[in-house]
C-alpha cells in the first residue's frame, strides 16, 4: 500500500482513509471490532472519527464511535498501528460547541477518554466557528501539539478565503497550522472544490481527506432509478440528490471504466479521486467485510489518462 503524506505533518497514510461514523450508528461494536482488524489487515490503517459520531440515532449521545475504537485499541493495543484522527466542533448538546479554547480544552479530553490513548494524530475542526477568533483556536490547538496530545490539526467544512485566512493567521502568529482539509468532493459533487479550495491546498502544501467520495453510495451504482430508493435508509435522499441527467451520465462513464478494468463502479470513482495530484486519501466507510474488502482493491486501481478523461467529461461541472 503506497503512502502519502499529511499536508506537511511528517505523518503518513494510505490512499484510502476509512469513516468511522458508522462505528455505533449503522455497525455495532462486534462487527466494527471486525472491520477494524480487517483493516490493518488490508494496511488501510487511518481512521476518521468524530466526537458527535453518531449523536443523531435515537439514544445516542455522540462518542459512540470513538468509544468503540477506543475499546479496540485496548483489546488489541494495536494504538500504534494506526493513525487516528478525530474532530471537534460540533453540537453535543448542553452549550458544547464550537472552538473556542476553553472548549477545545475540554473536548480533546473527552476524546481522548473515550478514545483510551494519551495522543491523538490528527486533531480536526469539525465546523468554522466564526464567533471564535482563528487565533485564539489555533493557539489552543498549538497549545495541545506542545503538551504532545494532538500530532497534527486539520480543517473540516471550511471556505476557500477562511481556510487561506486561518493559515495566515499560523504564519503570522508562529502557530500550528491546519496541516488538512475535508471537504466534499466525488466524481458527482466537483464544482465547491474545484472552483476555489483546490487553489488553496495546492499553494498551501495542505493535505485533502475528503468526504463522502462514494456520494452516499450513489456512485457504487446502487441507485439507478427511483424504484432503488428501497435499498437503504438514506435511498430517498441519495436519489433526490444525485439521480438527475447528469448523475446518469456519470453512472455511464463508471460503467464504461468499470468494465475496461473488470471492477466496480465504487472502486473506479474512488481510483479517480486518489489519481487526482490534490488528494490525499479519500474517506470512506463500509458496514461489512465484503464491502470493505472491495475497497481496498480501489487503493491499487490504476486508471490510465483515457480514463481520467473519460471520467472528467461524464462529470464536467463548468
Amino acid at each position: 500500500m503506497s503512502k502519502r503524506e499529511l499536508g506537511r505533518s511528517g505523518i503518513q497514510v494510505p490512499v484510502l482513509t476509512f469513516g468511522g461514523n458508522v462505528f455505533g450508528w449503522t455497525v455495532d461494536q462486534s462487527a466494527s471490532f471486525s472491520l477494524l482488524d480487517a483493516l490493518l489487515d488490508n494496511n488501510l490503517n487511518f481512521i476518521d472519527t468524530a466526537d458527535v459520531y453518531s449523536r443523531w440515532v435515537d439514544g445516542n449521545q455522540g462518542g459512540e464511535s470513538e468509544t468503540i475504537i477506543g475499546n479496540w485499541l485496548k483489546k488489541t493495543g494495536k494504538r500504534d498501528q494506526i493513525v487516528l484522527a478525530t474532530k471537534v466542533g460540533k453540537p453535543m448538546g448542553e452549550g458544547k460547541v464550537g472552538l473556542s479554547p476553553r472548549y477545545i480544552k475540554e473536548a480533546v479530553e473527552a476524546s481522548l477518554k473515550r478514545l483510551q490513548t494519551d495522543y491523538i494524530d490528527l486533531y480536526q475542526s469539525h465546523d468554522d466557528d466564526a464567533d471564535t477568533p482563528l487565533a485564539e483556536s489555533l493557539a489552543a490547538f498549538d497549545a495541545l501539539i506542545k503538551e504532545g496530545k494532538v500530532r497534527a490539526i486539520g480543517a473540516s467544512n471550511y471556505s476557500a478565503p477562511r481556510l487561506a485566512e486561518a493559515l495566515k493567521v499560523s504564519k503570522d502568529n508562529g502557530l500550528a497550522r491546519y496541516e488538512t482539509l475535508q471537504p466534499l468532493y466525488n466524481l458527482y459533487d466537483r464544482k465547491v472544490y474545484e472552483e476555489a479550495l483546490e487553489k488553496v491546498v495546492t499553494e498551501n502544501g495542505v493535505g485533502v481527506i475528503n468526504f463522502y467520495g462514494l456520494a452516499s453510495g450513489f456512485l457504487t451504482g446502487k441507485y439507478r432509478t427511483k424504484a432503488d430508493a428501497s435499498k437503504s435508509k438514506r435511498g430517498e435522499s441519495v436519489i433526490e440528490r444525485y439521480l438527475d441527467d447528469r448523475g446518469l451520465k456519470v453512472l455511464k462513464g463508471l460503467d464504461q471504466v468499470a468494465e475496461k478494468h473488470g471492477v466496480q463502479p465504487g472502486q473506479v470513482a474512488l481510483a479517480w479521486q486518489i489519481a487526482r495530484p490534490s488528494i490525499t486519501s479519500p474517506i470512506v466507510s463500509a458496514t461489512s467485510l465484503q464491502q470493505l474488502n472491495e475497497l481496498a482493491q480501489a487503493a491499487t486501481l490504476r486508471l490510465d489518462d483515457v480514463d481520467i478523461q473519460t471520467l472528467n467529461d461524464a462529470s464536467a461541472w463548468k
